[in-house]
């Protein structure tokens, strides 16, 4: 192997954890999440000069999201998470070569696997950690290590994805039509200095001010759809649908449709661009090509306005092995829960989806191999989130200022958990703010991916 003096092995991971409480609950597909753990790790590493830097990850352990079940109660599940986190921290430090971060997540993807499924067995749980909310488990300890890498090597994370940083190209990971190719062809090599943001809209929130009822949070953010559009000029809406319940979501997306237009023409404003997503909650793609059919007949504004349509479908491609075709060739189809790896989305392309969904919370190094494959095969790609807050929203924001994502990024947590980001916050309020429809990445400074940890006012940073 060609080794880099940048090349690095961890000499400890320690993770943090917290319980943060949602100012109003979250209702996605079939659950409503209204209090989450909250995991932020620490990673300490060493490059082949000696030097030695601490770098920072953070994720939502949200199991109602990666790990949604019947079966096992969310308590349970949610501290199955937590203990895969835990011994995947320890693993990582056992982890002793010097070498790229990316080479360190690709070397211990079996042994996480591994965990996952001690973790099932010794918890006796009746359904196993499903790979999704493994990867979720471990995404801030990879993030961790990427930071660490920009941070003792002195460069931007991003800067350490070329020949001059990595052993090897892609075709190591990616095959031999990649041969000569970096992730540094793939990615800007700035930070784009503004991104759209989307605003989701969930499936308890209120549309109107007048819906409002009397016990909504007096924090002074709005309680409403129309008062967050009309106060930050959104311009990108998620809408969250049933899935299940053809009129209710008919009549959903062409009630926020009249806000959005409502409010807009107020401010003399008309781009709005929108997306569905019913987590998985379609029993086949011909629910979502009748309500597609239905909705153009309805308004063709609204139609003309849906960018894409995001996991209409359960999650397990190879059980439901659903052709996309006919749904795509109406609107882009981006898949999301079923993606958790190269070959999920080698089936999902298969199978006829359009695009595919990055998420930092499944892992930073496995989200730019995606990246890289989906620029190089020219299909489109979108960065979501996880409801991400404080330093995970930076890095959300920060991956897809770095890349070319489909109209622009989910941040969500301002909406929902916007407590948990006031340290955060206060450093980068470009990302934590939403004015003019944007958020901006100015703040996104120093070595690693940006954080500029040292600023934060955090009791776990300075005691780093």
């Amino acid at each position: 192997m060609n080794r880099k003096d940048s090349d690095i092995r961890v000499l400890e991971v320690e993770p943090f954890f917290s319980r943060e409480k949602a100012r109003e609950p979250l209702k996605f597909g079939a659950v409503v999440m209204a209090e989450v753990t909250y995991c932020q790790v620490r990673a300490r590493v060493e490059n082949r000069r000696g030097r030695v830097a601490d770098g920072w990850g953070a994720i939502f352990l949200a199991d109602f999201w990666a790990f949604p079940s019947r079966q096992v109660d969310h308590p349970e599940r949610e501290q199955a998470m937590r203990r895969v986190t835990e011994r995947f921290c320890r693993r990582v430090a056992e982890h002793k070569e010097f070498v790229h971060p990316i080479d360190i997540f690709l070397a211990l993807e079996d042994d996480l696997r591994a965990i996952a499924a001690e973790v099932s067995q010794e918890m006796a749980l009746a359904e196993p950690l499903p790979f999704l909310a493994t990867l979720v488990s471990a995404s801030p300890v990879d993030a961790a290590i990427h930071d660490a890498f920009g941070v003792v090597n002195g460069i931007s994370t991003y800067e350490g994805y070329g020949p001059e940083f990595m052993a090897h190209d892609l075709s190591a990971y990616l095959g031999p039509d990649f041969r000569g190719r970096y992730l540094s062809d793939f990615i800007r090599p700035q930070y784009a200095l503004e991104i759209p943001v989307f605003h989701l809209v969930g499936g308890l929130d209120k549309l109107r001010e007048s819906e409002v009822s009397a016990d909504a949070p007096r924090d002074g953010l709005p309680n409403s759809l129309d008062r967050w559009i009309e106060r930050d000029q959104l311009k990108c809406l998620k809408i969250k649908l049933r899935g299940n319940d053809l009129e209710w979501d008919l009549n959903r997306v062409l009630e926020v449709y009249r806000v959005a237009r409502e409010v807009q023409e107020s401010q003399g404003r008309d781009e709005l661009y929108l997306s569905v997503d019913t987590n998985e909650q379609c029993e086949s793609p011909a629910y979502m090509v009748e309500l597609l059919h239905r909705l153009q007949e309805a308004s063709p504004g609204a139609y003309d306005a849906l960018l894409y349509v995001e996991q209409p479908t359960e999650r397990d491609l190879r059980a439901h092995r659903f052709d996309m075709r006919e749904l795509a060739a109406l609107k882009p189809v981006i898949v999301d829960e079923s993606l958790t790896g190269l070959e999920d989305m080698d089936l999902a392309l298969e199978l006829g989806w359009s695009g595919v969904a990055l998420k930092t919370c499944k892992c930073h190094s496995m989200e730019l191999l995606v990246a890289a494959r989906a620029e190089a095969a020219g299909i489109p790609y979108t960065v979501q989130d996880l409801t991400n807050p404080g330093l995970a929203l930076i890095h959300s924001v920060g991956l897809a200022a770095r890349l070319h994502p489909l109209m622009g990024v989910e941040a969500n947590s301002r909406q929902y958990f916007p407590a948990t980001s006031e340290p955060e916050a206060a450093v980068h309020p470009g990302i934590f703010s939403r004015r003019g429809g944007v958020v901006r990445t100015d703040t996104l400074r120093g070595p690693g991916l940006g954080y500029q940890i040292e600023k934060i006012d955090r009791a776990i940073f300075r005691a780093g």
